[in-house]
């Protein structure tokens, strides 16, 4: 029996680019706008394949893999170094090679959030629409305290026994009490999410992810998230599309409304039911919610276009 790994990679199977003799593994899929789906941690492209598959007849697709993760090489720290900055570079030197450099949508989820939103905030006259799932953009909001689970990962000696060792990072967050809370994986989607990190090797990124997390003055990176967090102004007028799990123990309503006083008129959906992989938990909602959104906000050359064929024009922001 082919299992879900083996029938995403062979009906995705990608290309690749070659980045300082790393091997950066991506989806490049349909032809149009590109919608470009940038993933978090311990996830890896394979958390778009449903949003690929419903939008590759219409738009370009672009889904990479960082790298430490899904298809991607997996190297030590000697060969590169796990930071946001360079997660950052990674993401625009694909994009650069594509020659996407306008008219972008970006969808974003977990660490995919900060990544897509730096490389945003570098180039806001780049972006056209933001998907947000789950994810953030900014510092720790003040009234959210730092999740203990992820403290023992990221600050004790246990933390990488726990991530590389048990593999707890990865099941955890497939299980039915963190990733899906309504609509569970099944056994063989669990076991797709889990087997590029079948070793610890290869579960390095999921525990540097969580080492680079910046909580205070000092730490690495924390001085670029301040510097996003005030440019964060600059794509206020980009048309955005939130889809949030309630009842994700770390991106949780602290989060959200955190995003909302900054963006007070995305268009915003709320699972009560759902946990942190809300795309893999809500897939029959949230695909077509984000191909309506991409439809009712067409880029401007294609707004009278639209117009005609719906007689209307495109749906404000807020409504849906």
């Amino acid at each position: 029996m082919t299992s879900a790994f083996d029938e995403f990679r062979l009906s995705h199977p990608g290309r690749d680019l070659d980045l300082g003799g790393l091997r950066y593994h991506y989806l490049d899929e349909g032809q149009g706008e590109p919608v470009v789906m940038v993933h978090g941690n311990p996830s890896w492209s394979f958390y778009y394949r449903s949003l690929v598959e419903a939008l590759n007849g219409s738009y370009r697709t672009i889904v990479p893999d960082h790298i430490g993760c899904g298809l991607s090489d997996k190297p030590e720290d000697s060969r590169y170094p796990y930071t946001l900055s360079r997660r950052v570079d990674d993401l625009e030197a694909l994009l650069d090679h594509l020659g996407v450099n306008s008219n972008l949508t970006l969808v974003l989820h977990d660490w995919g959030g900060m990544i897509g939103m730096t490389y945003a905030a570098r180039h806001p006259e780049r972006i056209a629409r933001l998907v947000i799932l789950n994810t953030g953009a900014f510092h720790l909001p003040k009234s959210k305290p730092f999740p203990w689970p992820l403290w023992v990962c990221r600050d004790t000696p246990l933390g990488a026994w726990m991530v590389r060792g048990l593999n707890a990072f990865c099941r955890g967050t497939a299980s039915s009490w963190i990733g899906c809370t309504h609509h569970p994986m099944s056994r063989t989607v669990r076991n797709a999410y889990l087997a590029p990190y079948d070793s610890w090797a290869n579960r390095i990124a999921i525990h540097r992810f969580v080492q680079d997390i910046p909580l205070r003055p000092g730490d690495r990176g924390y001085a670029l998230i301040s510097e996003v967090e005030d440019r964060l102004e600059t794509l206020a007028s980009v048309p955005m599309l939130i889809g949030w799990g309630m009842k994700d123990f770390v991106f949780d309503h602290h989060f959200l409304d955190e995003w909302i006083r900054r963006f007070p008129s995305a268009e915003v959906h709320r699972f009560p039911k759902s946990g942190h992989y809300i795309l893999e938990d809500e897939t029959e909602t949230i695909v077509p919610l984000v191909r309506d959104f991409l439809a009712n906000h067409p880029l401007e050359q294609d707004a009278r276009s639209h117009e005609a064929r719906h007689g209307r024009n495109p749906l404000p922001m807020g409504e849906g």
